[in-house]
């Protein structure tokens, strides 16, 4: 790759670190800017070298190349999974500690210091995953036992445990001739728990403090009127039949979310990224531009305006299809450390597990729910949930405007144990009035209050949709 520099390998004597190590990890040293250097070559997900580490002899360094690329330093050397992994601050320490066992268990380096570890851990999280047990051999300082905490969270419970040692840094053990210790901090290294156990004695300033969870209007008044609004920490399920309309309301308050300034991942596993990005900025327009005669009438200058007044805040997920659970879930976090999205829409849940293998898909629905009930609390994020409804018996359908119920949710009775909110939609397609849809809360976990909460109208020539006597400005913007 352009850019880089060729160095050489050696051993590092003053770190006591063999020439065998360092070009196990391609660990080099040589000269950048007229300046001696080492040199740490990081490689992408193919295994491609893509960037380095430059750092000189007072500590300053630089990257050369393409710096958003690259994975877990040395996680190039090693195959998908194992028994053990082991993370470190900085690369001297996964050298050092890789040579004090032997090069026997994979060692690998967060890239950018603490600061940054979740988001190198976040970035290669489904790789880390397919180890059993993955321990963070982090610095000893503050910021060290800080950020290995923060990066075990985001494994799967039991999986990441903590190591805890004498010095600073690995490599201060194996200088100090400590190299014993530090491996049997690694054997008795404990399992992560996070904190938060409480006792009722401790609790008087919760119960009088002005709660924080920010109430967030929807871009219609009958349904603020009925929920108080969007949270963050619930997941608020869209139910309806086929061709309901569930999609475009979805877009609708993606739309106004961003417009607001809040940061919004798009997964709508039913249509590609284009037409995702097409049907947000549809709305902006009031014109439906996924249509190719609609779109051509439009003015570049005008969807680049539209289009400018989004893609700050949004970020899409490029797949098709159903996806393993897991993955899903993976790929949120991501989402959230990487880009510091607070709101998720999902479009929709039926699709995550068509295409697991197991037969049962009460109990996929059981477990996806649960993990991302989980995930909503921890992370502190909103989720926009579309799930479908199962048929009904006898001459009525859904599609025919049948009234909607929890009961009706398709699938596994943890849709709606799980969800703060659920909200159904119903519109009669063979009716005078097809594209009005009436917006139902059938569970309020909030407030309580359920009912028909408005009425929308959806217009063919904005490709909009409109409240019934809305007197809300934001609905039109």
């Amino acid at each position: 790759m352009s850019g880089l520099i060729q160095g050489e390998y050696a051993a590092l004597n003053k770190r006591k670190i063999t020439e065998a190590t360092c070009k196990k990890f391609h660990y080099q040293v040589g000269e950048h800017n007229g300046k001696n250097c080492h040199i740490a070559n990081y490689y992408n997900s193919s295994g491609d070298i893509v960037a380095q580490k430059i750092r000189y002899q007072n500590k300053d360094f630089k990257w050369l190349g393409d710096h958003s690329k690259v994975t877990l330093f040395g996680e190039n050397q090693y195959r998908d999974g194992g028994r053990l992994i082991v993370l470190t601050s900085g690369e001297i320490d996964a050298l050092s500690f890789s040579q004090l066992q032997g090069n026997k268990y994979p060692v690998v380096s967060i890239p950018d210091g603490d600061a940054a570890a979740s988001k190198a851990i976040a970035k290669s999280i489904e790789w880390l995953e397919k180890f059993e047990s993955v321990v963070f051999l982090f610095d000893q300082d503050k910021s060290g036992r800080e950020a290995a905490k923060e990066c075990a969270a985001l494994l799967t419970p039991r999986k990441a445990k903590i190591a805890t040692f004498e010095l600073k840094d690995a490599n201060a053990m194996l200088v100090a001739g400590k190299g014993a210790d530090l491996m049997n901090s690694m054997w008795d290294a404990k399992v992560f728990a996070p904190d938060g156990i409480v006792s009722a004695n401790d609790t008087w300033e919760k119960l009088i403090e002005e709660n924080d969870n920010e109430c967030i209007p929807y871009c219609w008044d009958g349904l603020n009127n009925k929920t108080a609004g969007l949270r963050k920490k619930e997941i608020v399920t869209f139910a309806a039949g086929s061709g309901q309309g569930k999609s475009q309301i979805c877009r609708e308050i993606a739309h106004d979310l961003l417009i607001k300034g809040e940061k919004l991942a798009y997964i709508a596993l039913e249509e590609n990224v284009q037409r995702s990005v097409r049907g947000l900025v549809s709305i902006g327009l009031n014109k439906p531009i996924h249509l190719p005669d609609i779109r051509k009438e439009i003015p570049e200058k005008e969807m680049k305006e539209a289009w400018n007044g989004i893609k700050d805040n949004c970020f899409f997920y490029d797949h098709w299809g159903s996806l393993d659970s897991d993955n899903l879930l993976n790929k949120i976090k991501y989402f959230v450390h990487a880009y510091g999205c607070q709101w998720i829409v999902l479009d929709h849940l039926s699709i995550v597990i068509s295409g697991q293998e197991s037969s049962d898909e009460r109990r996929l629905i059981d477990n996806t729910m649960t993990k991302l009930r989980s995930l909503v609390e921890e992370l502190n994020i909103g989720v926009l949930l579309v799930s479908h409804l199962k048929r009904l018996e006898g001459n009525r359908d859904h599609t025919d405007g049948a009234v909607t119920s929890l009961a009706h949710l398709r699938g596994s009775a943890a849709i709606a144990q799980l969800s703060d909110m659920v909200i159904g939609l119903e519109r009669n397609q063979q009716s005078d009035t097809p594209d009005r849809v009436t917006i139902r809360v059938l569970k309020n976990r909030f407030s309580g209050d359920t009912g028909i909460a408005t009425y929308l109208n959806y217009d063919k020539d904005t490709g909009r949709l409109s409240e019934e006597g809305s007197t809300n400005e934001q609905a039109q913007y």
